[in-house]
C-alpha cells in the first residue's frame, strides 16, 4: 500500500471527504448555537462536539476562505458567511404580487384591519423591517406614528406582537441580546417591561403559534401576529392592527385569518404543499 493510499480522504485538500465536510458544518453551526460575537477554539469545539485540534484546523482553513475571521485569539463568522446568507435570501419571494394579495385578503377578512408584513433585518442587528402593507387609504400620520417611531419602536423585536413573534423563534443567544436592549421610549403603555413576563410571552407564542398585543407599540391600537418561516428558520411575521375600541380582544376568526396569511407566505418561501391545517393545526 502506497503512502497516497494511506492518506485519510477527509484530510485531502482537493477532495474533502464527507466527515470533514460534516465537521466544518458543525463548527459553523456552533457559532449559531453560541450566538454573540467571537468565541474561543475550546468553546467552539465543545459546542461542535469535536476535539480542539480538529476545530483549530477547521477554523484556520475557514479564515483563509473568509468564512471565519480571527479576532485576537478568538473567531467569529466572516464576510463570506454573510454573503452566502444574502445569496440564499435573494431568491426567496418575500414580497411580490401574490404576497401582497395575501395581505389584502387578510385586511378584507378582518373588516378593514391594517395589515403589515415585517421581515427580520439581521444586517441591522436583530431587528425587523416593514416591507409591505395593506392599509387602504390610511397613512402613518393617521396611525399616530412618526418617522422616529419607525426607526425605534417598530424596529425593536422586544416591542409589539410582530416583534415578539419573530423573537420567540430566534436562538436564545440572540434573544438575550435583544432582551438587553432598552425598551424604546416611544413604546405604548402595554409594552412588556418585565423580563420574566416577556420571556413567558415568547413561550406562549411558541405554544400557540401567534401573538396578541395590547397597545404595545402605540396607545389605542391592538394587534395580532403570526410567524413567517422558511423551513425551520423564522423570517418575519404578518401583523394585523386594529383600534382597541374596535378590537378590545382579538376574536378567533381574526387570529385564524392572521395565521392563515402567514402560513400562505411561509408556504411560498418553503415551497410547501401541506394544507394550512397541518401547519397550524386548526
Amino acid at each position: 500500500m502506497t503512502g497516497n493510499e494511506t492518506l485519510n480522504r477527509e484530510e485531502t485538500p482537493t477532495r474533502p471527504g464527507p466527515r470533514l465536510v460534516d465537521r466544518f458544518i458543525r463548527v459553523q453551526q456552533a457559532f449559531a448555537d453560541l450566538g454573540g460575537g467571537a468565541h474561543g477554539t475550546g468553546e467552539l469545539a465543545k459546542a461542535a462536539s469535536l476535539d480542539d485540534s480538529t476545530t483549530s484546523r477547521i477554523l484556520q482553513s475557514g479564515v483563509h476562505q473568509g468564512v471565519f475571521e480571527r479576532v485576537g485569539r478568538k473567531y467569529r463568522l466572516g464576510a463570506t458567511a454573510a454573503q452566502l446568507g444574502l445569496h440564499a435570501l435573494a431568491h426567496t419571494p418575500s414580497k411580490d404580487e401574490t404576497t401582497h394579495e395575501t395581505l389584502e385578503e387578510l385586511r378584507e377578512a378582518t373588516a378593514g384591519g391594517l395589515v403589515f408584513q415585517y421581515m427580520l433585518a439581521p444586517f441591522a442587528g436583530a431587528q425587523r423591517a416593514c416591507i409591505d402593507m395593506a392599509v387602504g387609504d390610511s397613512d402613518l400620520v393617521e396611525l399616530g406614528m412618526t418617522a422616529r417611531d419607525i426607526l425605534s419602536v417598530t424596529r425593536s423585536l422586544r416591542t409589539g406582537a410582530s416583534g415578539r413573534t419573530i423573537l420567540a423563534y430566534l436562538p436564545r443567544p440572540i434573544q438575550e441580546t435583544v432582551l438587553a436592549e432598552p425598551v424604546p421610549e416611544e413604546a405604548g403603555p402595554g409594552v412588556y417591561r418585565d423580563r420574566d413576563a416577556l420571556l413567558a410571552s415568547l413561550a406562549d407564542i411558541r405554544d400557540c403559534g401567534y401573538a396578541l398585543g395590547y397597545q404595545e407599540c402605540m396607545p389605542h391600537w391592538n394587534s395580532c401576529a403570526a410567524p413567517i418561516a422558511w423551513g425551520q428558520a423564522i423570517m418575519g411575521a404578518v401583523l394585523l392592527l386594529k383600534p382597541a375600541s374596535a378590537m378590545p380582544e382579538a376574536p378567533p376568526s381574526a387570529i385564524q385569518a392572521t395565521q392563515a396569511a402567514a402560513a400562505k407566505i411561509s408556504a411560498r418561501l418553503s415551497h410547501l404543499s401541506e394544507p394550512l391545517s397541518m401547519i397550524y393545526g386548526f
